[in-house]
């Protein structure tokens, strides 16, 4: 069984996105939007309804037209990772990758970037980080065009281990300084960081890509830390999509709420309120 977690470049037409929503039918397993980010994250179990998505968005959404979100972006369906749940294996999700970046490439004509585990010759072990930095630079598609679509850009397709994305809201009289200073301090292997301005706040984006070991709890603790001697404060947090159970509980109970966390928002309730158990 495989997880796909689809992120587009669309965070605001409501309309719209009841319309995607419809799109995956009971695939969809959660949807998170940010207006700020203009951005949302579709949580799909299967390889079912991620074409179904991908033809609505790439029919709806226009890049070029994309000028005011905060988050960095490549395409309209920006990003389309495969994540193995038991009893699948990274193996499995290469395979999806490799099959929908040539149904991509090849009957939509859009350029595909791949990250994650190496298939044959086209690609290495790259980072979706490493593609944000070299796309169109001195890195081109593993597939399709080598050029960018007109309104649906490129897309990236990985296959990778289970990955969380939190956000951390703070207030910061610096001016954002010491929000960068944290968020480059807690960048890791473990923590991949960015350090947004959103009006007048900010933002510690994070993907915590070793959850098992750096979950919301430990980075929690570790920018509380960090804040200290400094008038930054944390507003508050923000859980982008699922979590798996096994890191759930590994945080102390009575910080859930804080932290943005619950029984709900992980991926085997979700899973198990569709009828479909792990094994």
């Amino acid at each position: 069984m495989l997880e796909c977690v689809a992120n587009i470049s669309e965070g605001r037409d409501a309309s719209l996105l009841s319309r995607l929503q419809d799109a995956c039918g009971r695939d969809l397993l959660d949807l998170h939007t940010d207006p700020d980010h203009h951005r949302s994250v579709f949580t799909l179990v299967g390889e079912g309804s991620i074409r179904q998505l991908t033809l609505l968005t790439v029919d709806s959404v226009d890049v070029s037209q994309h000028v005011d979100g905060i988050h960095p972006r490549l395409g309209a369906m920006d990003v389309v990772p495969f994540v193995p749940l038991s009893p699948s294996t990274l193996h499995d999700a290469v395979q999806a990758r490799q099959t929908f970046a040539e149904w991509a490439a090849g009957e939509l004509g859009i350029p595909c970037f791949l990250y994650g585990p190496t298939h044959g010759a086209l690609t290495t072990d790259r980072t979706l980080p490493d593609i944000r930095r070299r796309a169109w630079r001195d890195l081109l598609p593993d597939l399709g065009p080598q050029h960018p679509h007109p309104t649906a850009g490129a897309i990236c397709v990985g296959a990778r281990p289970i990955l969380i994305a939190y956000n951390i809201w703070m207030h910061d009289p610096s001016g954002g300084a010491n929000v960068r200073s944290i968020a480059q301090t807690l960048r890791s292997a473990s923590v991949r960081t960015l350090a947004l301005a959103i009006g007048d706040h900010f933002q510690v984006s994070m993907n915590l890509v070793d959850p098992e070991s750096a979950g919301p709890f430990d980075v929690y603790t570790r920018v509380q830390e960090l804040s200290q001697g400094t008038a930054t404060t944390i507003e508050r947090c923000e859980l982008v999509g699922l979590i798996p159970e096994s890191v759930l509980e590994r945080s102390p109970r009575h910080m859930w709420e804080t932290l943005d966390l619950g029984p709900d928002k992980t991926i085997e309730h979700r899973l198990r309120a569709r009828g479909i158990q792990l094994s």
